[in-house]
């Protein structure tokens, strides 16, 4: 995206992926792939596996199972078909720009060095999954205009994989590509450590020291881009904050630890792991 000064983002979201994938294209594509017989079999069993949901057991004609750990392959080798084979034999050799595309499962972007590429591909694109049983989601699916910043206009941002991608500037002011944990899933990270904090403010602290640091340095190791920084160390210190409230809790009164007493600890044996960027793209 930076040698070509920005690009046009397809930024697309599939409907209800995992719930309506349909079996007898994934079972159509899995033909040119797989001729073991006891492979298929298995194959078949986990499709027709039925789903246990409210007291009730339901078997779907359509979809795969949810949290099943066959899904995330199933999907990847039903996409593969259906998009990214025909991107690259179909959809690039038609364009006049160049192009790209970036899938992880079920999430995906296009970009377009040509805006005409783009929305030639977003007119065709629902037809082409409508042909395997999919639907484009209308009112999360859009064009975004991500070139780089200039006096005529303001680049816009793009959420993918849990980052905000972003235009800003390097350290000698030239227009960089940027990311940043965006909000919802920086939200979500604060929201789970607080309650982790409230159910196990009972256990031992350096129980609760060993844990947190895992879920830290787990963060870390997915969102510690460069770039990023500053998101990371918002999670080390709100880390700090709930902690200290929730071991405050296990008295009546909470008057269990003082700020000072909890900061002269947390410097020492039960200090938390603190932020650094583990994926540099410099």
């Amino acid at each position: 995206m930076q040698s070509w000064n920005g690009c046009w983002i397809l930024d697309v979201d599939i409907r209800k992926f995992f719930d309506t994938l349909n079996h007898r294209h994934l079972r159509n594509i899995l033909d040119r792939r797989i001729r073991d017989g006891v492979i298929r079999r298995l194959l078949d069993k986990w499709l027709k596996a039925g789903v246990w949901e409210r007291g009730q057991i339901q078997y779907p004609e359509q979809g795969t199972p949810q949290g099943g750990c066959i899904s995330p392959l199933l999907s990847n080798i039903y996409l593969h078909a259906v998009l990214d084979e025909w991107f690259e034999d179909q959809v690039k050799p038609r364009l006049r720009g160049r192009a790209f595309l970036i899938r992880f499962a079920d999430d995906f972007v296009m970009g377009f060095e040509r805006e005409d590429d783009a929305r030639r591909v977003l007119a065709v694109l629902p037809k082409r999954f409508g042909k395997y049983g999919l639907t484009v989601h209308p009112d999360k699916t859009r064009l975004v205009d991500f070139r780089a910043p200039a006096h005529d206009h303001e680049p816009e941002t793009f959420r993918f994989l849990g980052f905000t991608h972003y235009w800003g500037k390097s350290r000698y002011g030239r227009p960089l590509v940027k990311r940043k944990t965006a909000t919802d899933r920086l939200t979500r990270t604060l929201q789970r450590l607080e309650h982790w904090c409230k159910r196990n403010r009972h256990e031992p602290m350096t129980v609760q020291h060993r844990t947190l640091n895992q879920k830290l340095r787990g963060h870390y190791g997915y969102f510690g881009i460069t770039g990023n920084y500053r998101s990371l160390a918002l999670v080390w210190r709100q880390s700090h904050r709930v902690w200290h409230r929730w071991l405050c809790r296990r008295t009546r009164g909470g008057y269990g630890m003082t700020w000072a007493h909890f900061s002269v600890l947390t410097r020492g044996i039960f200090a938390l792991a603190r932020p650094r960027v583990v994926h540099s793209y410099a």
